[in-house]
């Protein structure tokens, strides 16, 4: 009885555990480094650094991202062809940075407004079979916002 009552407490533990580190099964997951410094999605949004939202109406954005057709033009281009993750891509001794796309921003984060049609703070360019037009334009955003707040906080 006694073996029974300690596998009934540790399964919601380990249960827990797995949860609060926010991923069942480990495995790569699609980053960037910027400036030595990974940034990924988050697993869960309450694990992320930063937010940043989408938006269909061009005046509620504040940060504006183009879809362009080819990898030539665009600021960022995602291009993967493979079933794994590159070994070694976005390893740094610091934790990754994390970025959720939100449904309620906050007044400072980044609101994204994703079209095929300029003007653009960013374009993009994505042919991949895991990172979706939405997360790599949340990733350079995210990654970008970060060291626009620094830029600013040094003038």
């Amino acid at each position: 009885m006694l073996r029974l009552n300690i596998l009934a407490s540790v399964v919601p533990l380990a249960i827990a555990a797995l949860f609060a580190r926010g991923e069942f099964l480990a495995g790569p997951r699609a980053c960037i480094e910027i400036a030595g410094t990974s940034v990924q999605i988050a697993a869960l949004s309450w694990q992320a650094h930063h937010n940043v939202a989408f938006t269909d109406d061009p005046s509620h954005a504040t940060v504006r991202v183009q879809i362009s057709d080819d990898a030539e033009t665009a600021d960022f281009t995602v291009i993967d062809d493979i079933d794994t993750a590159e070994a070694g891509a976005c390893e740094s001794n610091a934790p990754p940075r994390l970025v959720a796309i939100s449904r309620n921003p906050s007044p400072s984060d980044p609101v994204i407004y994703l079209s095929r049609d300029g003007p653009a703070d960013y374009r993009i360019f994505v042919s991949s079979k895991s990172l979706s037009l939405l997360d790599a334009a949340a990733l350079i955003v995210g990654a970008r916002s970060e060291r626009r707040r620094v830029e600013a906080a040094l003038l």
